[in-house]
This record gives C-alpha cells, structure tokens and sequence, in this order.
C-alpha cells in the first residue's frame, strides 16, 4: 500500500542505459521519494592486519566470490580471481568460507585447507546449548563433502612471499579460554607451522555496513557496533530514512532479513498512510536465542 504520487526505493542504484548501474545522490533520493529504506547489508569485511597481508594473492572473500558467480551465470568468461592449480587456505569456518571452498574445488585447486581459530565443535548438542538455543555442533556442507582439510584452532601469524606473491602462511595453534566473556587464544609453544599458499581467502565475517558514502551523507546515527541505529519503528535518527536487515542488525541470516524488510515495509507502510494491512513479523530488538 501507497499513497497516491509516493514511492518506495529500497537501494540508490537505479538502472542507466543499456542497464547500467547509476549513482543516485542523496538529495535527488530525498527530493524525489517521500521514504527510503536502507537494506545494504552488513559488507565491511573483517581484515587480518598481519606481516605480509600486502602480497598479491590475498583477497577478501567478497572480492573473490562474486565475479565466480558471474562466470556461472555467463555474464564473464574467465574469473579474476581464479583457484585453478593452486594450493588454497581459506581463513574463516563459516558459511562464507565454505562458499569458498566449493568454489575451489569447482575451479581446480590443487589443494584446499579451511583454517578456524575456534576449537572444533562437538559433533552433538552441547549441555551449554540447550533446545531452543541454536546448537553448536559440527557441520560438514555440501561443500566440504567434496574435500579439502579443515584445521581448528589454529592462528595465522604471516605471511610469506617471493616477488610480491604469496607463498607461505605461518600459523600456530592455539588453546582458547573466555576472560571476561570474550574469548582469547594462546599459542601453543612449538605448535609453529608453515603452508603453501598460492591463493589465500579472507571469510572471517563483517563488522557491520561500510561506512563513509551514503550512510554519511544521509547522516543517519549508528549504534555502538557501527550499525545504523533504529528505534521500534524501524525509523533512523534522519525523518524519513527507516534501516533493516544487516545494515542494522549486523551480520546475521537471511531469514532475519527477509522478516526485517516485511516488517520495516510495514512500518513505512503506516508511516505513509496512517495505518497498514501488512505483516510485521519482527521487531527490531528481537534475536534469536542462544
């Protein structure tokens, strides 16, 4: 529902010629639309600020996933970034680092370790993490069904290279304690290690949406983690401007977002109208448990 001469955009890309991307600036955005929502996710990728992260051959995760689902979809015809023949170490055990490692395999990797800092979940529900909480368990994905090794508890400390390349990662192993409720990782004296690496991929998470651009030019608040703070309304510091999935809630499901956009939709809904017949299946301070 909409009032009569309202839109609703949901992102500051609109279609150019031959369906170009264009960029929309902020006052054509708040001159031209009565509401705008910002759904953008949470895309600043956490770094690994160690000796050697310069050398070529080390990528965030997003810049080497993408352009390989282009090639699936045949919009390119060889990716940028490509495993083919090279031994891969993909720092991250999350479903973003086992994205890359199915898409390693499918690209002809001559070897494939996936490193987590972590201890190796147990393989049933721990009494720590009762039904309903989401159980921390051991998950083997399609993706690591087709090989590769999996190491836990493992830091990397550098890297090495020749020529401005990559060619080693040096790590350790770790034993992980909690200090007042956050985890921390001690090596393991003599645990030191060192691994080929050709292609070497960061999935180790966001920490909330990129700042800087839109977000500075709406001048929208942002909460204590960096995301764009929201109250119950799904409404922003800036009139107007309303915030939901990542890019308030920080890196988080898919599920939550989709029930995020319903419900802020809902929101504008009423905010345009005065009332609304739509679903709001979530509130903004809801989690999930565990």
């Amino acid at each position: 529902m909409a009032a009569e001469g309202t839109e609703f955009r949901v992102n500051a890309n609109v279609g150019g010629p031959a369906g170009e991307a264009t960029s929309v600036g902020v006052d054509e955005l708040r001159e031209e639309f009565d509401a705008v929502v910002l759904a953008g996710g949470a895309t600043q990728w956490r770094d690994l600020p160690v000796p050697g992260r310069e050398l070529d051959g080390i990528y965030q995760a997003m810049e080497y996933l993408p352009p390989a689902n282009r090639v699936q979809m045949g919009d390119l015809a060889q990716p940028p970034i490509s495993a083919e023949g090279k031994h891969v170490i993909i720092i991250g055990g999350g479903d973003t680092g086992a994205d890359c490692l199915g898409t390693a395999h499918r690209q002809g990797a001559a070897s494939v370790h996936q490193f987590e800092i972590m201890p190796r979940p147990p393989d049933t529900r721990s009494e720590r993490t009762p039904w309903p909480t989401f159980p921390l368990v051991y998950k083997v994905t399609s993706a690591h069904e087709e090989g590769g090794e999996r190491l836990y508890s493992v830091n990397t400390t550098h890297f090495s290279g020749v020529d401005g390349v990559v060619k080693k990662l040096h790590g350790n192993q770790v034993e992980s304690s909690v200090l007042n409720g956050r985890p921390t990782f001690e090596p393991v004296p003599g645990s030191e290690f060192e691994l080929d690496a050709d292609l070497v991929l960061l999935a180790m998470g966001f920490t909330g949406p990129e700042q800087g651009g839109l977000l500075n030019d709406l001048g929208v608040g942002l909460d204590a983690r960096g995301n764009v703070a929201r109250d119950d309304a799904w409404r922003t510091s800036v009139e107007g401007v309303f915030s939901c999935g990542d890019m308030g809630r920080g890196q988080s499901l898919i599920v939550w977002a989709i029930a995020e956009g319903r419900a802020c939709a809902a929101s504008v809904d009423r905010a345009l109208m005065g009332d609304t017949l739509l679903p709001s299946p979530v509130a903004p301070t809801d989690r999930p448990l565990g």
